[in-house]
């Protein structure tokens, strides 16, 4: 259910309970988000290394799903087409997934969960106003450009406490952040059904599962036990991959791109929060300043003027 992307935003009466199912996906994904960031830092420090994560992120979900593709049309891929499936597996799947994990390996977990969601979102306004002509309250720039002090913060501490190898994580959180919120762009722009994306995306990725059994193998992963892998199959190949994806981009087909962007801001106060909680990693004096800053950026952005 599309809405025009023309207009003032202030929301009409019969468009409550939408707007409002809209803002609960995108708080969902927010959350399964928040928890996947979390399960790749834990999987990294147990023994995993990226390609393990990714093929849990992506080989559950595409063997559920694999049987609804073939029966909705594997010629022109659910309706979607071959190209576009393409475009949006490589933006939102096991490429910028990829990425992703890599940056842990640089950078802690604060910083990851705060850049890489903060970058979407301000990737997501720009694209939302200038791409798609969406209507961007100057609260929601005002938003932005404070989002824009935080990550300076953050970067700050790589720069000055990490070296280069934090500023070349950080920049693969901006990298991914970015690479989303084309995505999201693209999921309004084509129309494309939250459940089509989530779907197709995991099918698609099934086919980097013979690349990685052949460089890496299953020894590694099943040496680390049923448990550590029942884990990361949840956290990635549910969680984090297809019901986020799912419910985000629900999201941005109920409320529109510009204030669906806003919610991968959330990202970082959840992922902090339950770092801290669940492996011990207490935010940096730097790292709190800058989420501070980030979720008073988006505080502005949520806002309708």
């Amino acid at each position: 259910m599309d809405q025009p992307t023309s207009g003032g935003d202030a929301p009409q009466k019969p468009d409550t309970k939408p707007a409002l199912l809209g803002v609960a996906c995108g708080v969902g994904a927010a959350l399964f988000w928040a928890l996947g960031f979390v399960a790749t830092r834990h999987g990294l420090k147990v023994g995993f290394t990226p390609p393990d994560l990714l093929m849990h992120r992506f080989v559950w979900s595409g063997l559920v799903f694999l049987p609804l593709v073939l029966r909705a049309g594997i010629a022109n891929l659910s309706g979607i087409g071959w190209g576009r499936g393409l475009v949006l597996m490589v933006l939102g799947g096991p490429v910028m997934s990829l990425i992703s994990y890599t940056g842990f390996l640089f950078v802690p977990l604060g910083h990851g969960s705060v850049i890489q969601p903060s970058s979407a979102t301000l990737g997501g306004l720009l694209l939302a106003a200038v791409f798609l002509r969406e209507r961007v309250p100057p609260s929601r720039v005002l938003g932005a450009f404070v989002i824009v002090g935080g990550l300076a913060v953050i970067g700050a501490e790589s720069i000055g406490h990490i070296g280069a190898d934090g500023v070349l994580g950080d920049l693969l959180f901006v990298m991914t952040g970015l690479m989303f919120a084309v995505f999201g762009t693209l999921l309004r722009h084509w129309r494309v059904s939250a459940f089509s994306a989530a779907t197709v995306i995991s099918v698609l990725s099934l086919a980097l599962l013979p690349l990685y059994a052949g460089l890496s193998g299953f020894a590694r992963v099943v040496a680390l036990g049923w448990a550590e892998n029942a884990l990361q199959a949840l956290a990635q190949g549910i969680l984090a991959g297809p019901a986020a994806l799912y419910l985000f981009a629900f999201s941005i087909q109920t409320i529109g791109v510009a204030r669906a962007a806003v919610f991968p801001a959330t990202v970082p106060a959840l992922t902090i929060l339950a770092g801290w909680l669940l492996l011990g990693e207490p935010p940096t004096a730097l790292q709190a300043a800058g989420l501070v800053t980030v979720l008073f950026g988006f505080y502005l952005a949520q806002r309708q003027r």
